[in-house]
């Protein structure tokens, strides 16, 4: 087990380099490749009315000047070790982890995204552990009740999931509960530190309307899984042995049908981390989706640069845990 986790860490550690290279050469050879000139490059840093020093002073900070791997050697030792940038007489240090640095602010990308995490974060776990436990247990309960009433009221509804997008189930959730039934009055995102009650009470309709949208998917994969698992030999001797059918179902149907939900939940928690834009924009939460949005319609290249390299740890690490839960459901991956 131990070999088996330090080879899923080196793993993960290669993937985020490539992710890295990837993302710089996105950000600094493609538009190279399109024809763009340096000059070019470093406006689009600054802005449009960006005067010749402020351009000179950014090609000179990000070197771009410099040969492409001297570049993304810079870029890489930024994140790990911090960046100094001078503007005029007094240097500005940007401290690692250095996401990147905001030429048109003047502000760290990383602590700006820092502050917009627990938005992010606060809105991604709650949901997903709504909709992970709502649209397994839908799943598996429309699959040992296959044919009947309860089975196919679960995947109407599960279907009409689907269907509906964020942006409708989240301003029809909104447009009920704070005018037409004022459950809540206004929704806003309060600290877990200040308050944990507000914390969850303002966090469950945005939970709710984004869980409805994946439990209706999860349960429809934990059905098909459940269906084609309880037809198996090994469940039928199972039962033939005596096991309680509890104990069938849920130490031998439901662990083995487990793996693909666990392979989508880790993709979509990452994904999920990386910034629900749409849920942060319909509730007006200022989260990492919500500051990703602001920066591509301000032009402001650092800021999407950093936002990319964080959504894209995070789907790399949520990856990483779900090859480690792989080893604890499913002994054959230790040793495959």
């Amino acid at each position: 087990m131990t070999a088996y986790i330090i080879r899923r860490v080196i793993a993960a550690i290669m993937l985020l380099l490539v992710v890295s290279a990837v993302t710089f050469a996105i950000f600094f050879l493609v538009p190279r490749i399109g024809g763009q000139t340096v000059d070019q490059l470093a406006v689009q840093y600054v802005g449009k009315d960006a005067n010749p020093e402020s351009v000179a002073a950014v090609k000179k900070n990000l070197g771009l000047d410099q040969p492409l791997l001297v570049q993304y050697y810079d870029f890489v030792k930024a994140i790990v070790m911090g960046a100094n940038y001078q503007f005029g007489p007094d240097p500005v240090e940007c401290s690692r982890p250095c996401f990147g640095y905001s030429f048109k602010t003047h502000v760290e990308v990383w602590p700006e995204i820092a502050q917009r995490i627990p938005v992010t974060l606060s809105l991604a776990i709650g949901a997903a552990v709504l909709w992970l436990v709502s649209g397994v247990t839908i799943g598996v309960i429309s699959a040992l009740k296959r044919g009947s009433i309860v089975d196919r009221l679960s995947m109407t509804v599960a279907l009409l999931g689907v269907s509906l997008p964020i942006f409708f189930t989240g301003l029809l959730g909104l447009a009920l509960f704070t005018s037409q039934w004022p459950i809540w009055e206004t929704i806003e995102f309060v600290p877990f530190s200040e308050s944990p009650g507000e914390w969850a009470w303002n966090l469950l309709l945005p939970w709710a309307s984004l869980a409805f949208l994946y439990s209706a998917l999860y349960a429809r994969l934990t059905r098909a899984g459940m269906l084609e698992t309880m037809s198996e030999d090994y469940i039928r001797t199972a039962r033939a042995k005596g096991l309680r059918e509890s104990k069938v179902v849920t130490r031998h149907g439901l662990r083995a049908a487990l793996t693909p939900i666990v392979t989508i939940f880790g993709m979509d928690f990452g994904l999920m981390l990386g910034g629900a834009v749409l849920t942060e924009s319909v509730f007006s939460f200022q989260g990492m989706g919500a500051y990703a949005v602001q920066a591509v319609r301000e032009s402001d290249l650092p800021i999407v640069m950093g936002v990319t390299l964080t959504a894209a740890f995070f789907i790399v690490f949520c990856n990483l845990i779900v090859d480690l839960v792989y080893a604890a459901i499913d002994p054959r991956v230790r040793y495959s």
